[in-house]
């Protein structure tokens, strides 16, 4: 908040600041701007002007065969990769925040390198490998690799829960009887659930969206929704593309939102008296 007895140079700086971020901001939503009403056009072209308003976009795509196998498969990997990346990516960061042994280092960034390798890497390297022993075009196949894509995030978002974390809790629980098991689920899982969460959302997230690696490793039976898409602008470049981008960003609204719930809550959590 700007003080009272601000000088004429720190409000123009203040102003000037915040008027930036927000061209900034605009630049970043303008394509999502212009592409949203297109959803709702008459024509069967992505022009303006528009000549009416209609719904038949999204009734094609839901109508549509190829469109709801898409999203069926969508909705059946995104969701198992997602849970995967959470069972193997807080325990991982549990450990790494706890334990305190030479290559630490090491495997932590062997552990986070999917955030960083590029997609086109990963999509060539795992179809190498699981194509000889029959994961390429099955589902199994992209649950796996979309899961190793979500972990780091589960990791970072996990870890950084766990830096105010006092595990003297866990010690207590422990001295009055407390098995591991019972100190983990009782006592650590419900104080970092808004990072476990986020991290979960966050793998949803990339792995609802991916479509580089899905192209290297899905058949035709597991054609995701962005692999659908992007198949869809290379034939025919239609407005029902526009329906189903528009709906993946209220669904990643929605994502961004909860995030920030939790990361309130989260911070709530932290700073209560205990």
């Amino acid at each position: 908040m700007l003080a009272s007895y601000a000088s004429p140079l720190e409000r123009a700086w203040y102003y000037g600041l915040r008027i930036l971020c927000g061209l900034v901001l605009l630049f970043l939503m303008l394509p999502v701007l212009v592409i949203a009403p297109l959803s709702f056009n008459a024509d069967s072209f992505l022009l303006y002007p528009m000549s009416g308003f209609s719904l038949q976009w999204y009734e094609e795509i839901f109508a549509s065969p190829t469109w709801r196998q898409a999203f069926l498969n969508s909705c059946i990997v995104s969701p198992c990769a997602t849970l995967l990346a959470v069972l193997l990516g807080t325990p991982a960061a549990v450990g790494l925040a706890r334990a305190d042994f030479p290559g630490k280092a090491l495997l932590t960034a062997i552990l986070i390198s999917p955030m960083v390798v590029p997609v086109v890497i990963v999509g060539v390297a795992t179809y190498l490998v699981f194509a000889p022993i029959g994961l390429a075009g099955s589902y199994l196949g992209l649950i796996m690799v979309h899961a190793a894509l979500g972990v780091p995030f589960v990791i970072t978002t996990v870890t950084a829960t766990l830096q105010g974390f006092d595990f003297n809790l866990v010690r207590a629980a422990a001295s009055l009887g407390a098995n591991p098991l019972t100190a983990s689920f009782r006592i650590t899982l419900p104080l970092v659930a808004p990072g476990v969460i986020s991290g979960g959302l966050f793998a949803f997230g990339i792995s609802f969206d991916e479509v580089v690696v899905t192209l290297f490793l899905a058949g035709p039976e597991q054609s995701t929704l962005p692999r659908q898409m992007f198949a869809g602008i290379r034939e025919n470049i239609s407005p029902a593309i526009a329906a189903v981008a528009t709906i993946m960003t209220i669904l990643s609204t929605l994502m961004l939102v909860t995030l920030e719930w939790l990361r309130r809550r989260g911070e709530r959590l932290r700073d209560s008296p205990s």
